[in-house]
């Protein structure tokens, strides 16, 4: 049986929040945050971060912190995951764990991995939280998933899914961004080109449904908070001081 690894890609450009991996939130720069509730997943073997920045390498280094350079020219996290994959042939199940979630529970982690290990049908696991609020069910922002009797998704979308033509009988979840990949699964996931569902709803996770691949949506009571904007920063801060 080869290898469970996490990785967690980082970069430092990003379009909302640039640098993000190291504001430091109480003297801990975030992708540091992350890398802490990684290392917490028993059933995990390693934890690599995958950054193409000489800073986030060496801030990683500082603190202990395994981590490989990567390419300057990926365009997503998956990409850059599985560069650092294809260079360890005994990882069999690779965890792509976003350096923006510093709030994952580590038992979350061990859930995605966990149905990759029971579920010889599924190709990628992920996970996904009920939604209660009218709010989140609309905000564009808040990834919507449905899935099947089997916890099979269905479709993932920015849109509020499924359509309540009869009202109070649906039930919505948002998804939450990690995802275990079995190996085949993953370099099968780089090679396909994009739809055109995944290029207008600008979710990767979409291209995996479009050509087949089984997606296993774990639902948990947990929900993360990934930092993409000042106000999700803002929230990290408060939540950290109170505890």
């Amino acid at each position: 049986m080869g290898k469970t690894a996490i990785i967690i890609p980082a970069r430092y450009n990003s379009k909302r929040l640039n640098g993000k991996p190291l504001i430091k939130v109480c003297n801990k720069p975030i992708i540091q945050w992350v890398w802490e509730r990684a290392v917490s997943v028993k059933s995990a073997d390693c934890v690599i971060i995958a950054t193409d920045n000489q800073e986030i390498f060496d801030t990683v280094k500082s603190f202990g912190g395994d981590v490989e350079m990567t390419s300057q020219y990926h365009k997503c996290g998956t990409d850059r995951i599985a560069e650092v994959a294809k260079r360890h042939l005994d990882f069999d199940i690779i965890v792509n764990l976003q350096g923006d979630e510093p709030l994952i529970e580590p038992n979350c982690v061990e859930e995605v991995i966990n149905q990759l290990k029971q579920d010889k049908n599924a190709d990628i696991a992920t996970l996904a939280t009920f939604v209660r609020a009218e709010d989140d069910k609309e905000d564009p922002n808040m990834v919507k998933v449905v899935f099947d009797c089997n916890n099979y998704a269905l479709y993932f979308s920015r849109s509020k899914i499924p359509y309540e033509r009869n009202y109070n009988i649906a039930d919505f979840y948002k998804h939450i961004g990690i995802y275990g990949y079995k190996r085949n699964s993953l370099f099968k996931m780089i090679s396909l080109e994009q739809s055109k569902i995944e290029q207008a709803e600008s979710l990767e996770q979409l291209r995996a449904l479009y050509y087949g691949l089984k997606i296993k949506v774990s639902t948990v009571i947990h929900n993360s908070i990934g930092i993409d904007t000042i106000d999700d920063l803002n929230t990290f801060k408060k939540i950290v001081e109170k505890t």
